[in-house]
């Protein structure tokens, strides 16, 4: 007789959107694996709502100190503003739990640098969600390009082409650099840019441009970028929330076939797309097809891989170098947009300034005296 899988007992921190929206529907997804215990907002009446709708049995807290001590969790899910992701994700850790939270993981390099030590000290792991790696869609395209059955990747885009407007913007967290980390960049492109690199590997050097257009900032509303591949590929990034016809995609251009992705905020099987060179025979083609399974890209898809690594006792997909390439990627785009000069992979340490900080201090783009 097969034994039942262990339950993983589970605390949400924040209770809005991101979480009513996309982690419950994924809890609830897989209630034979994890059972939800406790909420954690400091809006009382937020709070509430969610139990209401989650289930009186979870208990609510206005403190994450208070539910730490009190329920001693498996597993902590983070949907609270990205400033509050670091000291968060630290005290869950120092608690002993595991964490999936919200992109970004933190707002700097240095910040990563405190998660790690944190992991490495309580034995347990913090992984960030970038939901678009998982899926079949993307399983199956990453299998095709990293195997070489596509040929070598040649050329590649990435583009994030969505709009905010002024309102969105009168949250008062969103677009300082303490608080949201940057601009599009940070906050919409880098769930594209994720799978971009998920997609082709280690990139050697970045070259960027980064403006404000629109929108009173304190970071950028756009930011491009051109990339060098370890394996030769070069690549254009576009991050923007200027874009009233709204798309997310990636298109990979390799020696013998077009892969394209064309969505906005999930995918499936059937948004992605495989072109053949003129010279790939037909029986070669049929291999491409999609896999028979459809499973979108979604909290759910990305919490059953980390639930299995739970299960394995195994560092989670989304974690440790994975996370910090992304945060890394995004720290040299920003640098090598406000500097003029090209940035390559692994300069970013310690005693940078865009180590400490994604304005990296610029005097154009650092929050003014006292902001």
């Amino acid at each position: 007789m097969s034994l039942s899988p262990v339950r993983r007992r589970v605390a949400v921190v924040g209770t809005g959107a991101i979480v009513s929206g996309g982690h419950l529907p994924a809890l609830r997804d897989h209630a034979d694996r994890v059972e939800l215990v406790a909420a954690v907002d400091v809006d009382q009446g937020r709070l509430d709502d969610f139990r209401a709708s989650a289930g009186e049995r979870v208990a609510g807290f206005t403190s994450m100190d208070a539910m730490l001590d009190a329920v001693r969790p498996d597993l902590v899910l983070i949907g609270t503003p990205p400033s509050l992701h670091r000291e968060q994700t630290v005290a869950a850790l120092k608690a002993g739990a595991w964490v999936l939270c919200e992109k970004p993981l933190c707002l700097s390099l240095a910040e990563y640098d405190d998660i790690a030590a944190a992991e490495e000290a309580s034995g347990a792991y913090a992984s960030v969600i970038f939901q678009h790696r998982y899926g079949s869609g993307a399983a199956h395209a990453r299998e095709l390009i990293r195997s070489g059955e596509l040929g070598a990747p040649l050329v590649a885009h990435c583009q994030t082409t969505w709009y905010r407007d002024a309102a969105y913007y009168s949250v008062p967290w969103r677009g300082r650099w303490a608080t949201e980390g940057g601009g599009p960049t940070m906050g919409h492109g880098i769930h594209q840019f994720d799978l971009m690199l998920h997609l082709l590997g280690e990139w050697e050097e970045v070259r960027a441009m980064a403006a404000r257009l629109v929108h009173d900032t304190e970071g950028e509303d756009v930011s491009t970028a051109l990339v060098r591949f370890r394996g030769g590929a070069l690549a254009t990034v576009v991050n923007t929330v200027l874009s009233p016809d709204e798309v997310s995609r990636i298109r990979v251009d390799c020696a013998d076939a077009t892969v394209e992705l064309t969505h906005l905020y999930g995918h499936g099987n059937d948004d992605w797309v495989y072109t053949p060179a003129r010279h790939v025979p037909g029986e070669r083609v049929a291999a491409w097809r999609a896999p028979a399974k459809d499973v979108p890209s979604s909290h759910t898809a990305q919490l059953g891989a980390f639930l299995d690594a739970y299960d394995a006792g195994a560092r989670p997909p989304g974690s440790g170098a994975e996370a910090r390439g992304t945060l890394e990627f995004a720290a040299a785009l920003y640098k090598a947009a406000f500097t003029g000069r090209p940035v390559r992979a692994g300069e970013i340490g310690a005693g940078d300034p865009f180590h400490a900080a994604m304005h990296g201090g610029h005097p154009d783009w650092a929050p003014g005296e006292g902001v």
